[in-house]
């Protein structure tokens, strides 16, 4: 069975610090020491086998220029049995290059008396194959933008409200604690929105990282459940505490198997996005889906600009308890 792993995760965000930082010793002990360990380069010749890869692996990241800047546009790990994977894709600015460079990078761990391991690296640069081979892969693009409009075999559509929740400053937290603590106050964290939400009549679609994204078919359950959440968060004890941001946003959107597609989606991420420590924001349509009554208290609208979405678009945040 393969499941989301968050320990991954956060293994796999500490390699890629020990990369900018050029952490020798560091960057070895997240290798395997067996004779099956890969390391794949972007570019021709790039192609080192065996425990040679971990004695070279600081003079190889120290031939790399000074790293000013990193951006994560993506990261996912995964996880059975004895073996693990991550796909990271990271915007680095380099010294001395006007332009940044974007990479992707998949590691598969393995698990080596007791500690996850790398037993192989493989990265990439976004060269289009058009130009590299004289043709241009479209194949699963199409699908994808099938996908955004609605037309793959199987799918259905209907009007859905998209919640996406996500944990604020996780990375200090998981620092401080460790990764395996980390990995089970993760676990402890996605069961308990699963229940809230669940309850509430919603679906627990996917965690995504730190995150979690959910569906409902009631904008008034969706912010009922976002409102427990974060009444809950508020009245946390224990630390270390977490703090979340939460956004709805409410549309017709592709439903395909246990996943969920289109514009809705893209917009409820970005909504969540404004959102900061202990608040839930959400669209004007989800605000104008719920209504007004007793139960909800909302701040005055306010239009801002959405990332990959054109023009004005209007939000407003819950008054909560914190």
């Amino acid at each position: 069975m393969i499941t989301a792993s968050p320990e991954l995760l956060a293994i796999s965000r500490r390699w890629y610090t020990a990369v900018m930082t050029r952490s020798e010793t560091e960057l070895k002990n997240f290798l395997s020491k067996g004779s099956e360990l890969r390391f794949v380069g972007s570019a021709e010749g790039e192609l080192w086998l065996g425990p040679a890869v971990r004695e070279g692996i600081g003079n190889h990241f120290n031939e790399v220029p000074c790293v000013l800047k990193k951006e994560e546009l993506l990261g996912e790990a995964f996880e059975t049995g004895t073996t693990g994977w991550s796909f990271f894709a990271h915007r680095y600015w380099f010294e001395a290059l006007p332009e940044p460079f974007q990479f992707r990078c998949t590691l598969v761990f393995i698990l080596e008396n007791g500690s996850w391991k790398i037993v192989h690296r493989h990265a990439s640069l976004p060269t289009p194959n058009e130009t590299s081979i004289g043709h241009k892969h479209a194949a699963i693009q199409d699908l994808l933008e099938a996908a955004q409009d609605g037309f793959k075999l199987g799918q259905t559509e209907g009007l859905a409200s998209i919640m996406f929740t996500d944990i604020v400053n996780s990375s200090p937290i998981a620092s401080a604690v460790g990764d395996r603590a980390w990995s089970s106050m993760i676990a402890t964290h996605f069961d308990d929105l699963r229940n809230v939400i669940e309850a509430q009549g919603g679906q627990f679609v996917k965690s995504l990282g730190d995150g979690t994204m959910s569906s409902f078919a009631s904008a008034r359950s969706a912010l009922t459940a976002a409102k427990i959440i974060q009444d809950r968060l508020s009245k946390q004890i224990d630390e270390p505490k977490l703090s979340l941001r939460i956004g709805i946003h409410t549309g017709d959107v592709v439903h395909s198997g246990e996943d969920f597609f289109g514009t809705v989606v893209n917009k409820a991420a970005r909504i969540t996005a404004l959102a900061g420590a202990g608040e839930i924001c959400l669209s004007d349509v989800t605000q104008a889906v719920v209504g007004s009554g007793p139960d909800f208290a909302f701040f005055a609208p306010k239009t801002v600009s959405l990332k990959g979405l054109e023009g004005d678009h209007l939000v407003v945040f819950l008054k909560t308890a914190s």
